[in-house]
Order: C-alpha cells, then structure tokens, then sequence
C-alpha cells in the first residue's frame, strides 16, 4: 500500500474551484482527496482484510475463509489471502462487476456467483460457510476490519493536523466508523461526514429504526451498495459521526466526472459518490476550512464507463 505521507498527498492540492462563498480566494476552503483508489486492488479495502488475516488463528488459517462483496472487499480479501497462503472463497451476485469478479479470481480467490442481489447472495454463502466450515470475514460489520479501515482516518490527521472536515462515503460503514473513531481521538473537533446514495440507503435506515435494516441497493455505486448496515458500524456511526447526507445518481456521476475531466483520475461510482456530494454543494463546508474527502475507489467497469459519463451533467 501507499505510504501514509504519499496516500494523503498524491493528489493533495488547493484545486481550482470555489466551494465556499469567501470574498478572496484565501478565504477559500482547501480541498484535499485521499487517494484510496491508488491503493493495491483499488480500494482502501486491503487494510481492513489485512488486519482481520493477520488475527487468525492456525485452525482458521487452514479452514480458508469466505466472504461476501460487490467487489472491492472480494479482491482485497483475495489479495491479502493469497499473499498470506490462506485460500479464500467469494461470493458475489451475478450481476456485479465482471472487472472486479475478474481481479478477486486473478487474485487466486473461488468466485461463486448467485443471486439476483446481495441479499441472495448472502443466503448463498451461508449455505457455503456451513458445508465446508469456512471462516466468514465481513465485509464491514467487524472489529478488526474497522479498525483495519481506521488507519486511513490515521493518516488524514498525520498529513492533515489541521483538517477540519472529512467527508466519506458510506456502504456498510466499515470505512466511515474506522475513520471517525480513530480521527476524533486525534482532533476531537473534525467533523466526520457520511455520504450514502439515496438507492442504496442502509445506514440512514438502521439509525432511524435503531437496528440493522435489510435493504436490496440498486444504485450504480454498487461498491456501496451493502444489504445491511451491522450494529458495529451503526453503533460507531451513531457515536462518532455528525452527519449522513443522501445523494441522488447524478450527483454520483459528478464526482466521477470532476475528477476524470478536472483531476485526471478514474473513480468508480463508490469511490467518487463523496466528491460528488461536496462538489455539488451539498456538504456545509465554510471558509477557509480545509476538507478531505476519501476517494475510496477506482475499479470502475470500463465497459460502463461510457454509458455512466453520458448521463447530462447534473444542473
């Protein structure tokens, strides 16, 4: 992985555009992106996995483990499993990323496709956690990946020591809970800021109904598109966070097309669904602040890569 000073700073620059109302351009917000979408396999996901791997036990080891994903965590569990000698099994619906089913099974992962949606798929790995006495690693309702996704909220505030606001996007919470637990303890006066699309809506539920809620996602940032929201993140983002703001698909495209067509970068929806929200306006963000925003992924389909930059930009 990227070094905590290269990760934040890669793409760490006062950009060209104008987010707050300040009368100078002093005044102006600075906007930093922290480059997850650069990171091995694509996404901040092996941080999270590595520190699960890592607690195994010499049983769970040789058991193998499994898991479910749209595909970010697949490829990084495979990765990490691969690198540690641990085999590993994924399952993924059958309509996910054919590139990110692809990149978990070059990784030497089983890739099980099943299921019109994640909720089936879920059922599906089940059955096979049960058959073959696999230890399951989740995606995001787990201590150890939490803590594991944590380490990027670490090096917001090691490179950032004066950031003012993080802005995240939010599938399962794994990511959002890690960074604002570990953030806060560092600059307890950071403001934490979910970014969840309206079509893919977990969190927002499970904190109105104070329980996991299970939802079927359908938005195109399918990296964020969790069946559920588990009670270790919604109780993290309960605790730590201070806000979760919902965003349309256009605003997701958006983001994906600032930072093609002004940043010359390729995010995936998942992991431009934050840039999009603050870009667009929608996140309070007042002058002179300087902001970060997690750029969580870039295993964009490039078969639909076209079909998504050609949707009319957003008003």
């Amino acid at each position: 992985m990227l070094s905590s000073r290269t990760a934040a700073r890669l793409l760490g620059a006062r950009l060209g555009i104008r987010i707050g109302d300040g009368p100078s351009r002093d005044a102006r917000p600075r906007l930093f992106l922290k480059a997850e979408h650069l990171q091995v396999t694509g996404s901040f996901k092996p941080r999270g996995a590595t520190n699960r791997v890592l607690q195994l036990t010499p049983d769970e080891r040789a058991r193998g483990l499994i898991t479910i994903s749209a595909g970010n965590h697949a490829a990084a569990l495979a990765y990490v499993g691969a690198s540690a000698g641990v085999p590993v099994t994924v399952c993924m619906p059958t309509g996910a990323s054919r590139s990110k089913a692809d990149a978990a099974a070059g990784y030497g992962a089983e890739v099980v496709l099943h299921g019109a949606h994640v909720g089936e798929t879920l059922i599906r790995m089940q059955e096979l956690q049960e058959e073959r006495g696999l230890v399951y690693v989740p995606p995001f309702d787990d201590p150890e990946i939490i803590a594991g996704q944590g380490t990027v909220g670490l090096e917001i505030v090691e490179d950032l020591p004066d950031v003012d606001v993080i802005v995240v996007g939010v599938g399962g919470g794994g990511l959002i809970s890690g960074v604002s637990a570990a953030a806060k303890q560092l600059r307890p006066s950071v403001r934490v800021i979910g970014i969840e699309p309206e079509r893919s809506n977990a969190i927002t539920l499970g904190l109105a109904a104070g329980k996991p809620v299970q939802i079927h996602p359908v938005s195109i940032a399918d990296g964020l598109g969790a069946p559920f929201a588990g009670a270790w993140t919604l109780d993290l983002v309960r605790r730590y966070v201070d806000d979760i703001l919902l965003v349309d698909e256009p605003t997701i495209v958006g983001g994906m097309r600032f930072a093609m067509e002004r940043m010359k970068q390729v995010l995936e929806p998942a992991g431009a669904t934050a840039l999009g929200a603050v870009i667009s306006g929608q996140v309070p963000i007042h002058d002179g602040e300087t902001v970060c925003v997690i750029a969580s992924g870039g295993n964009v389909d490039l078969a639909r890569l076209g079909e998504l930059l050609a949707a009319p930009p957003q008003s």
